[in-house]
């Protein structure tokens, strides 16, 4: 028994031994003598430990294993973020995980398809963390004046720095980017483009599915060709909106739940009132809508209606629209 005991001793010192070694140059530089940094992005969703490895297999850290338990260790292991990050292989374990800490340098943001510009401002101000959110708000609105709809939707990485000017040029060629293959087809519509992204921003608000919005866009088509005005509760939402929340506002309604005195409203953007399509669109449509738009469907029906749970009927009469309203929103 006596001599079991040192063994034992022993051998347990060296498994400690093993594991400090193993530890100090598992969190060690990969390459100390390599100052340059290079980029390393992390998408959205990513597990730590997923993480991890890709910091492995770039070259970054030596081992995942020794990652994750340094970050669960500190307690930080849902504190990194989505974004770029500019890191080297010349860092320790624990400079890299600082600066995953700290945040990305370039901000995954993510802008869904029917926003209006104003509700971009607004969740660049959150994602990006600005600071003096109402001055940036008020550069952004300045600098994407005249441009509403024309913002693509899509998912960007922006510099967490970055300037309401530069965010509007980036969206606004990606627009662009994004319709040069219909061009010709745009052309042979007789719709201008602002015409077409103006129906494209009433579709993309009242539609559910990539399915209907061509026969949507089809029935709005016929609507204007036959000197009927349009009726689309989403621009009168975007009229009284606009009226309602002319201060810089965190919380404000920009598509409310419309009430008998809005319908009446006076503004251009009243398609009860008004026919013909609003000046401008309402806003910023993504890609299914614009070739909705392109390339509608044609039919029978003049009226469109969503039920409470957005299944959406159609009607080929007034009387038909009329039954459905009764049917599927009053009773």
């Amino acid at each position: 028994m006596k001599k079991i005991i040192p063994f034992f001793t022993i051998g347990l010192l060296l498994l400690s031994l093993g594991i400090f070694y193993w530890w100090q140059n598992a969190i060690s530089p990969v390459n100390p003598s390599q100052k340059e940094t290079k980029s390393f992005v992390i998408k959205r969703g990513l597990t730590v430990s997923q993480i991890g490895n890709k910091l492995s297999d770039e070259g970054l850290i030596k081992s995942p294993l020794a990652f994750k338990i340094y970050l669960q260790f500190q307690g930080r292991s849902d504190q990194i973020k989505a974004g770029e990050y500019k890191l080297s292989p010349s860092g320790s374990m624990k400079s890299i995980v600082e600066k995953l800490i700290k945040g990305p340098d370039l901000v995954w943001v993510t802008f869904p398809e029917g926003l209006r510009r104003e509700e971009v401002a607004l969740k660049l101000v959150s994602e990006l963390e600005i600071k003096d959110k109402e001055n940036f708000y008020l550069q952004f609105m300045q600098a994407s004046d005249g441009k509403e709809g024309f913002l693509f939707p899509d998912t960007y990485l922006f510099p967490r720095e970055v300037v309401p000017e530069k965010v509007v040029a980036i969206l606004y060629d990606n627009f662009n980017k994004k319709i040069a293959p219909f061009q010709e087809d745009i052309k042979k519509s007789n719709m201008s483009l602002n015409e077409i992204i103006t129906l494209a921003s009433i579709v993309e608000r009242e539609t559910k599915t990539d399915e209907e919005r061509p026969l949507v866009a089809g029935i709005l088509i016929k609507r204007l060709k036959a000197g009927w005005p349009l009726q689309v509760d989403a621009s009168v939402q975007y009229a009284v909106a606009t009226q309602n929340c002319k201060a810089f506002s965190t919380d404000c309604k920009w598509w409310p739940i419309l009430s008998k005195e809005d319908i009446s409203i006076n503004s251009p953007f009243n398609t009860y009132k008004f026919k013909g399509l609003p000046p401008h669109p309402i806003a910023n449509p993504g890609l299914s809508s614009i070739k909705a738009v392109i390339y509608p469907k044609e039919s029978d029906y003049w009226f469109y209606l969503h039920d409470k749970s957005g299944k959406i009927y159609f009607a080929n009469t007034t009387e038909e629209h009329k039954e459905n309203i009764r049917k599927y929103l009053i009773e």
